[in-house]
């Protein structure tokens, strides 16, 4: 390996003496060695401070010259790779950057138009960090419901299906990861801005979530982690337990009861005697 080479490589066919060099690689350090970086590089990789990166090469043995070398290396044999790893890969630089509040709510208005455009029953809630109100995010994770499915109907995988296909026919779902009956997982982009130029590439994820479930659902995937788990504790408590499915009593050999029904969030939070918090006070 070179990061473990007992001394300073002066040229690529140096270097192409070790396990794991090839000839490409030997050309982009001579290259690197002669000029100081890489042309490619420079055409697919701006920022060179981003938090993979940073994370990588603070290991041991780890600089950014040999990171660059890894990722160029990848997109070379991108045939080999699976499809989710080749989106992974084909999008990296546009994944690592955070989502301002403000292309959100943009991203926001194009899912509940177009859902809504397709059948005004369905139901559509963008959960997460942004709707605490966030100033940027990692994602999209959108939860859709409509109140023909419930936990005690068949599948209705169209229910999905025609939502992603909608949002394809528009242009926003750009490419797709994986699907299924209730969860796709995809990429999306808004239309470009109007000086022409293009926004980055996001992940999105939609979960279809039963009708009689989804405020449980809504609850649970508006977070934060911290205040999910003190609600549950709470829950306990009072003599109930919570997931993201459902409310149930527990009964006094401590098994849990029938769900109880959930209309909004606010009945939860009215179920466990708790005074109802708005998502944005619900950071802990």
């Amino acid at each position: 390996m070179i990061s473990r080479y007992p001394s300073k490589i002066r040229s690529g066919a140096e270097a192409k003496k070790l396990d794991g060099v090839g000839a490409k690689i030997a050309e982009k350090i001579d290259e690197f060695l002669s000029t100081g970086k890489l042309r490619k590089l420079e055409k697919i990789r701006q920022d060179d401070t981003s938090a993979s990166i940073n994370l990588l090469t603070r290991v041991t043995g780890i600089g950014n010259f040999f990171f660059s070398l890894l990722l160029l290396d990848l997109r070379e044999n991108e045939h080999k790779l699976t499809h989710h790893q080749q989106i992974g890969l084909k999008y990296f630089e546009d994944f690592e950057k955070r989502i301002p509040r403000e292309e959100m709510l943009q991203m926001q208005e194009i899912v509940l138009k177009e859902v809504k455009k397709l059948d005004p029953n369905y139901i559509a809630t963008v959960c997460g960090s942004f709707r605490r109100g966030a100033e940027s995010s990692g994602d999209m994770d959108v939860l859709l419901t409509h109140p023909s499915f419930t936990s005690e109907s068949s599948k209705q995988s169209k229910l999905l299906r025609q939502v992603v296909e909608q949002l394809e026919k528009v242009h926003f779902v750009t490419d797709m990861l994986s699907k299924g009956d209730t969860k796709f997982m995809g990429v999306c982009q808004l239309p470009n801005k109007d000086d022409g130029t293009a926004y980055p590439h996001r992940r999105i994820d939609i979960r279809l979530i039963p009708k009689d479930q989804y405020y449980c659902g809504v609850l649970y995937f508006t977070g934060s982690d911290i205040f999910n788990k003190n609600m549950r504790t709470h829950a306990l408590e009072m003599g109930f337990t919570i997931n993201e499915y459902t409310i149930r009593p527990l009964g006094v050999t401590g098994v849990a009861g029938e769900a109880l029904p959930v209309e909004c969030e606010k009945d939860i939070f009215d179920y466990i005697q708790w005074k109802y918090r708005e998502p944005k006070d619900r950071s802990e």
